[in-house]
């Protein structure tokens, strides 16, 4: 029969939930420091139980060695000599060990208080260890606990073998409890601090939800229908995809159950927290339409699929459900999706393309001032019609001039030949006056290259061949300011009066 000693160590071993032989480990290793400090000795002392009756003996042992010059330390070594008059004659070897009684009957009141301390210590670290071992790998596991009672914005509950944390963060804004009450929650994680193991539970984790719909529904219990993401806001709103294994189950209808069953059990649970299902769907631009719902999508493209950013186009009605109350809505369908989300109203769309062609094709553009050969009255006439660039002038056509007030045949032949003065010098990158000086023909010597008749009148009557002779490039500006030289002798010799009847007839 145990003796009573034994027994009171056993039930403290139940109530602290650890082995009775780390118990009985401590209150041996207490009795051996306490002798050790009571005789002031550094031998190496150990303690025995006697299960039966109770009583702990004390022990201090000493290792053997060959002779006198092995001995390193005096205190806990002994020759074999030594050792054979200590042990009445028996035969010892080098290495062995052999101990002698400690008699404990004079501890006092201190020795015993030491023990005490020294059991209370181990007896804590081992019910540290306990509880670190019991939880550490069960993070993410639903478990249920009791609300154990309330510390400021903390809740301390208790899962049986071990207390929690709650803290703030991890509860949801919509619930509130009392002492006593049962509760489902999702153990987060397990610290070792100073004081022990902290273990930290939470109700705003997405594991919970899973769980919840697990136990409602025997469809996703049975893995009939898969929860393949879940997005949740504690409080707020929950958005999860599912998705069926079986063709003739339909895995949204699963959830939400007859008349809503289902799911608004999982509501209260969540006291009264939304709930958004959506059928999972391997398609991203199907699954981003689904995961926006209740607002109505128009289109979906991808932006970057290496770094996983969408653009969502949406009616201008829509794009405030799509977005959600404070961008709820669209926040949560990113995290479902794990995809960027860029989301747009079809006039935002349509502004931004816009800007995007007339990038494409305004490109840089001049005002019209630059073209000199207008002169001022014709410029002042196409301004006021709202012709203000280069670029705009020359993308009218003939007929659109002739509508202008004041622009005539003989005007409208005038700024075609300005235009196209202007663009042959802008291509060309020449940044010389229409009116060149004709003694740049004088320089060029005439024995550099021979150029035919043909060649030098097709060039100046602006026809040049499709396959054109190596010429110097001073030949060619050479040809290029005779033409330009006839040219503008031609439209010297318009009289002033004819210039001046058609100005007035355009005005009539």
């Amino acid at each position: 029969m145990a003796s009573v000693l034994y027994q009171s160590i056993e039930l403290l071993s139940r109530e602290k939930n650890i082995d009775p032989e780390i118990v009985v480990g401590a209150v041996e290793e207490a009795y051996a420091l306490a002798t050790r400090k009571y005789y002031k000795s550094q031998e190496n002392m150990r303690g025995e139980l006697d299960k039966e009756t109770g009583v702990i003996k004390v022990y201090s042992y000493k290792t053997v060695v060959a002779t006198e010059d092995d001995v390193e330390d005096p205190v806990n070594q002994v020759t074999i000599e030594d050792a054979k008059a200590l042990a009445d004659g028996a035969e010892l070897e080098p290495g062995t060990e052999i101990r002698f009684y400690q008699d404990t009957a004079p501890l006092g009141r201190i020795a015993a208080q030491l023990a005490k301390q020294v059991i209370f210590q181990k007896v804590r670290e081992a019910e540290r260890d306990t509880v670190f071992n019991e939880y550490a790998h069960r993070e993410k596991e639903v478990l249920s606990a009791q609300v154990k009672r309330i510390e400021g914005q903390d809740i301390i509950i208790d899962l049986g073998k071990a207390e929690a944390r709650m803290p703030k963060r991890e509860q949801s804004r919509l619930e509130s409890f009392t002492v006593g009450e049962r509760i489902r929650v999702v153990l987060l994680k397990v610290d070792r601090t100073a004081k022990g193991p902290q273990v930290i539970v939470s109700r705003a984790a997405p594991e919970l939800v899973s769980n919840l719909f697990q136990s409602e529904v025997p469809e996703i219990y049975d893995n009939t229908v898969v929860i393949r993401a879940i997005a949740r806001e504690a409080g707020e709103r929950t958005k999860i995809a599912v998705m069926s294994r079986d063709k003739d189950v339909d895995p949204v209808g699963a959830c939400v159950g007859m008349k809503g069953m289902r799911v608004q059990s999982i509501i209260r649970e969540l006291r009264g927290e939304k709930i958004d299902i959506i059928e999972y769907s391997e398609e991203i631009t199907t699954f981003a339409e689904k995961a926006l719902q209740p607002a109505k999508v128009s289109r979906v493209s991808i932006l970057d699929l290496a770094d996983k950013q969408l653009e969502v186009i949406v009616d201008d009605t829509q794009l405030s459900l799509a977005i959600g109350k404070k961008g709820q809505n669209v926040r949560l369908a990113a995290k479902l999706l794990g995809w960027k989300i860029d989301i747009k109203s079809e006039e935002e769309k349509r502004q931004e393309v816009e800007q995007q062609m007339t990038g494409f094709s305004g490109g840089p553009s001049t005002p019209i001032e630059q073209i000199s050969e207008l002169g001022d009255s014709i410029t002042a006439k196409l301004v006021a019609a709202g012709i203000t660039t280069v670029e705009a002038l020359a993308d009218m056509t003939p007929e659109q001039l002739e509508e202008i007030p004041g622009i005539g045949e003989k005007t409208l032949e005038r700024i075609s030949v300005a235009v196209r003065h202007y663009f042959g010098q802008y291509e060309e990158g020449e940044a010389r006056p229409a009116s060149a000086e004709p003694a740049a023909v004088a320089e060029v010597p005439s024995t550099d290259v021979s150029v035919s008749e043909e060649t030098v009148t097709e060039e100046i009557a602006g026809d040049s061949p499709a396959t054109e002779p190596a010429i110097e490039p001073s030949i060619e500006a050479a040809t290029e300011a005779a033409a330009d030289r006839e040219v503008e002798a031609a439209a010297e010799e318009v009289p002033v009066a004819e210039e001046k009847t058609d100005e007035v007839q355009g005005d009539a």
